[in-house]
Order: structure tokens, then sequence, then C-alpha cells
């Protein structure tokens, strides 16, 4: 008798707390994914440009030009994520990953996958910029995405020798 009357508070409790748990959507948007362009000869290898400053004359005499880091970007392969086609961009100053896009996406007008891409993308953007690598968690719901985002950051460091 005593167990079923702690059974009985215990569910009680239990139903409670999940009913008064509430959960809320992220306001992510990334605007209208775009279909994937035909490859051209500088979206499938890597550029680089070099930003370098010019030394002036001062009262202490001439300084020496300061240089900053070389900035290069490459697009990785595009990779079949089960519901469309995707690959990413990534850019590197020096020995830092510093930007990281959506180069092309493709998921053939699929509502759903556009939902998951709008809400899962801007988060794997972010995991990889601060793993500095292609090694991210990936995003709870939206697997496929983010298995193929991943293998697509990889291909572009790959390309540019980062990590």
């Amino acid at each position: 008798m005593r167990r079923a009357r702690i059974m009985a508070v215990a569910t009680v409790a239990g139903l409670a707390g999940v009913l008064s748990f509430h959960t809320r959507s992220a306001p992510l948007s990334l605007g209208t994914p775009a279909a994937a362009p035909a490859p051209s000869p500088s979206s499938t290898g890597a550029t680089t440009s070099t930003t370098a400053g010019t030394g002036t004359s001062g009262a202490h005499g001439p300084t020496s030009p300061t240089t900053a880091p070389t900035t290069r970007s490459a697009t990785g392969a595009a990779v079949n994520y089960n519901y469309g086609i995707l690959s990413v961009q990534a850019t590197v100053s020096g020995t830092k990953l510093t930007k990281v896009t959506i180069a092309s996406i493709d998921d053939g007008g699929n509502f759903r996958s556009q939902s998951i891409d709008q809400q899962s993308i801007p988060i794997l953007e972010q995991q990889a910029l601060q793993a500095q690598s292609a090694n991210i968690q990936g995003v709870s719901g939206a697997s496929y995405t983010s298995a193929g985002f991943q293998q697509s950051l990889q291909s572009a460091l790959t390309k540019l020798g980062f990590h």
C-alpha cells in the first residue's frame, strides 16, 4: 500500500515536471537557399590574397614593412547529404579559421529540409569557428545536414592545408 502511494506521488511529480517544461525555437534566418552554381575554376580550388602594409619614415628613420597574415579561401566538395547537395567555403587567415559559410546548397525546394537547414547551418558555422576545424558536434535533428557540412568543410580545409 505504501509503495503504491510513493509511485503515485512520483508519477504526479514527474508528469508535472514534463508539463511545466516549455521550449522555444531560436530565431534564425538564412534567407532563401540558393541553387548550386556551376563550378568555376576559382570555386574548385584555393584562392589566395595577400595584404601588406607599407613602411613609413618618421623621426626615428624608416620602419620595416608590416605584413598582415595571408588570407586564403577554398570551397569544399559538393556533398550529397541525403536531402540535397551542399558545399562549404572556408576562409583562413594565417593559422586561424576566420569564416565558414555555405558556398552552395540545393535541397530541391523541400520545405522541411529548408527549415532544418535554416536553423542548423548557422549553428554548424559557429561550431566550426569555435573548434577551428571540421571536428564539430553537429546539430540534433539535423544529422544529415551536419554530416554533409562536416564532410564539405573538411574538404575545404584540406585544400587549404589547414589542420
